[in-house]
């Protein structure tokens, strides 16, 4: 189907006054650090995307940049030992798309500029002063999560229309399920949905997590967006299948392996543009003075095979909209 999406910059060009840190300037080559909450597996094509944006700035990586990568493997606690291990290193540029990997870049260095990618109001977060001039080392996306909470629940109520009891399941550890919390509940009341919030930030509580949803039958489930939740999707997604649960989820990769359904950004060109700012901040601008990107490039998509096993039939109305149906 047609996709009716574009992706917005805010700002003009940056000023090119700030270089590289100094232990960069005398390399044959800039480094950049990539610190990431997840692991290498399954981000194969967001790296893709990142890869991209440098190079729209002209940097191909082994060629005139190196990327020294470090990955959490899905475990917080081991963020600030890597962030520091990148500001040891003397990177020129942290790229950090989490918000718990930018905070914990943010803790590491004050001078060292990061680049984020966040689900949240990164002035909330306390990343940024202002969207439009964010003040500091720290500059990126904001991937307007909470601002389609109330579509993503429109969209789940269209597909399963006499929902009245929605799950919401959040990762407790992640700073964001507070503020998630803060936009559904509103939402669900404008809508006259009852939720009950779950916790789980561990395999083994998501497993408990539905043993209680068999007991307690909630009518559909609203999972977060969350670096954790998205790296146990598989997981996620087969005990939603298993217990014959209808459930939304914030991208792509859950609908792809069966999930009903995802509506939010486009998380593979929402990191193309963390590749762009790091790139133009190698070139001399400067992250307090690069506006934060707003996504505007969002996509749904259905499974239509798992709708059919859920037993629920896909408003026309629905599909006309859709970015794409996975049959």
């Amino acid at each position: 189907m047609n996709r009716r999406v574009f992706i917005t910059l805010i700002g003009g060009a940056a000023a090119p006054s700030l270089l590289w840190p100094l232990a960069a300037r005398g390399q044959s080559k800039p480094v950049i650090g990539f610190l990431n909450f997840t692991s290498p597996d399954g981000f194969t094509e967001r790296l893709r995307g990142f890869r991209q944006g440098l190079k729209e700035t002209g940097y191909i990586e082994g060629e005139n940049v190196a990327i020294e990568y470090r990955w959490a493997e899905n475990e917080t606690d081991r963020l600030p030992a890597l962030a520091a291990e990148l500001v040891n290193r003397q990177v020129a540029v942290i790229a950090a798309p989490t918000t718990v990997a930018a905070l914990a870049a943010r803790t590491a260095t004050a001078t060292i500029p990061i680049v984020f990618m966040s689900p949240e109001d990164p002035v909330r977060q306390g990343l940024v002063a202002s969207l439009a001039r964010p003040g500091g080392n720290l500059t990126g996306i904001n991937v307007f999560t909470g601002e389609v909470t109330a579509k993503r629940l429109e969209l789940l109520r269209e597909i399963v229309p006499k929902a009245a009891r929605i799950a919401v399941l959040v990762n407790p550890k992640n700073p964001s399920a507070e503020m998630t919390l803060r936009d559904v509940e509103p939402a669900a009341h404008a809508m006259g949905l009852q939720i009950q919030t779950f916790n789980a930030s561990t395999s083994r509580e998501i497993n408990e997590t539905f043993a209680t949803f068999v007991r307690e039958r909630p009518d559909a489930i609203f999972v977060s967006i969350d670096p954790f939740l998205n790296s146990r999707r598989a997981q996620l997604v087969n005990l939603a299948a298993r217990h014959a649960i209808p459930a939304t989820f914030s991208n792509r990769d859950f609908v792809e392996i069966g999930g009903l359904m995802s509506y939010g950004a486009n998380l593979v060109d929402t990191i193309r543009q963390v590749g762009v700012y790091t790139g133009r901040i190698l070139r001399g601008a400067k992250p307090a003075e690069l506006p934060v990107v707003q996504a505007s490039k969002f996509e749904l998509v259905i499974n239509a095979e798992t709708a059919r096993m859920l037993g629920l039939t896909l408003p026309p109305t629905l599909l006309s909209v859709a970015d794409e149906v996975i049959e």
